[in-house]
């Protein structure tokens, strides 16, 4: 391979990069005849452009780096929040209501923290923008993180964000019949092939990436079932509507 075992370990753990040469040569010694695999890889492994989260790296922990890596580079995005309004959707004063409540905002950065996820949300303004789909359970827009002002200030922020081109919000109503993920939290982002998709699930002690075949199959299943009882769009607007003006 013209390499060492270092090196190796360094390309595999992600902390270097890999030349599409390279790569190909690594995917004939590991018997990968896959052609179409390949080539995506290799696309992937050809891009050299910093990454904006880059910036941030050493400063915030990396998984949230890799939330916005995957953000970025998805073809189309499918999300589930339950208690939790989805990051791209939060507005500044639920994620200062947020941030200071669980964390300390002079020892956890929290004005860098903000700043982050509020970059984040330069995926939906992108000119070629993912395709992205937002399943809310009533509970967390009815949740006030902060106090009234605020709660109405994060409705209005997503009806406003829903209507960007490819983004669609619908909401699981409590009155909806046959859910029963109260606990779901999770990213589906969509590869340039379907082996390539990953999950992202938020835990208390912080986030995971799923990527195996039967744990893909399994929340795509999870988030069908959702999408299955949710609203429609138009439907979910009008709801959100009267939860704002509730407030």
């Amino acid at each position: 391979m013209g390499t060492g075992p270092i090196q190796i370990s360094h390309i595999e753990a992600g902390r270097i990069g890999v030349s599409e040469e390279r790569l190909r040569r690594l995917a004939d010694n590991y018997r990968c005849t896959d052609g179409e695999l390949v080539d995506a890889l290799t696309a992937m492994a050809a891009e050299r452009v910093r990454g904006w989260w880059e910036g941030y790296r050493g400063l915030l922990e990396s998984a949230l780096l890799d939330i916005a890596a995957l953000e970025w580079h998805a073809h189309a995005m499918r999300t589930l929040r339950v208690v939790h309004i989805p990051g791209l959707l939060q507005a500044e004063s639920h994620m200062r209501a947020l941030f200071t409540y669980a964390r300390s905002p002079v020892s956890d950065h929290v004005e860098e923290l903000i700043d982050f996820r509020l970059r984040r949300r330069e995926v939906l303004d992108r000119d070629d923008p993912p395709e992205y789909t937002a399943t809310i359970h009533e509970a967390a827009l009815r949740m006030k993180v902060g106090d009234r002002r605020v709660a109405r200030e994060q409705l209005e922020y997503i009806l406003e964000t829903s209507e960007l081109p490819g983004v669609t919000v619908r909401v699981i109503p409590f009155a909806a019949e046959g859910f029963a993920g109260m606990g779901d939290s999770v990213l589906y982002a969509t590869g340039p092939l379907p082996r390539l998709d990953t999950v992202q699930i938020d835990q208390v002690h912080g986030s995971a990436f799923l990527d195996g075949e039967a744990q893909l199959e399994h929340y795509r299943h999870r988030l069908s079932v959702a999408e299955q009882v949710a609203l429609n769009s138009e439907e979910s607007r009008d709801f959100i509507h009267r939860i704002g003006r509730e407030l």
